[in-house]
């Protein structure tokens, strides 16, 4: 846990985070692009779409949880489910609200409820998040659709995966990290 006075905390997570993307941004995401080039364009598709500053804080780090392992890059081929989505709710809930981090924890159940509810969604889906999805439990049975439609940020978690779905392109230009801290900060506890 980061400690300090207000401004130097602040000041510590944001520094935890872009030491987080400097350390491991520049792996392959499984789709052809960065974690960081994944987490900026999600990010920035979350901004366009006039998104709380929250949702694009929580859009930018939902896959901070890849960041924050030391296990190897390739390791969903190895039929591991790292199960990044808790690893990464858990650590944003020290600094965050559950604005941040809860559709951060939602958002791996969020693919599951849109492969079960959304007619060809899951045909859309690349091959990595097929395989990601089959380690991670799966299509949704109806009743479990139906518990994740009543949770709180359920909502905000669909919306991140969309954003997430979309955040693959090879080559697309976006603003810098340091853009997309502004949001970031100001969503500190």
């Amino acid at each position: 846990m980061i400690e300090g006075g207000n401004i130097g905390r602040k000041m510590a997570v944001i520094g935890a985070i872009t030491q987080a993307f400097a350390k491991r941004g520049h792996e392959g995401y499984g789709e052809g692009v960065t974690q960081l080039d994944h987490a900026l364009q999600c990010a920035l598709c979350a901004e366009r779409d006039g998104a709380s500053p929250a949702l694009i804080a929580a859009t930018l780090l939902h896959d901070i949880g890849h960041m924050l392992h030391d296990l190897p890059e390739d390791i969903a081929e190895q039929g591991i489910d790292t199960q990044h989505e808790s690893l990464g709710s858990a650590w944003l809930s020290q600094y965050f609200g559950p604005e941040v981090s809860e559709p951060v924890r939602l958002h791996v159940e969020a693919k599951r409820y849109l492969a079960a509810v959304e007619p060809g969604y899951y045909e859309r889906l690349s091959e990595a998040s097929i395989l990601s999805l089959k380690l991670q439990g799966g299509v949704f049975t109806p009743e479990e659709a139906k518990r994740f439609e009543d949770l709180p940020f359920a909502r905000d978690a669909v919306r991140l995966r969309r954003w997430d779905e979309e955040g693959k392109e090879v080559d697309m230009k976006t603003p810098d990290l340091a853009h997309f801290c502004r949001y970031v900060e100001a969503c500190l506890r």
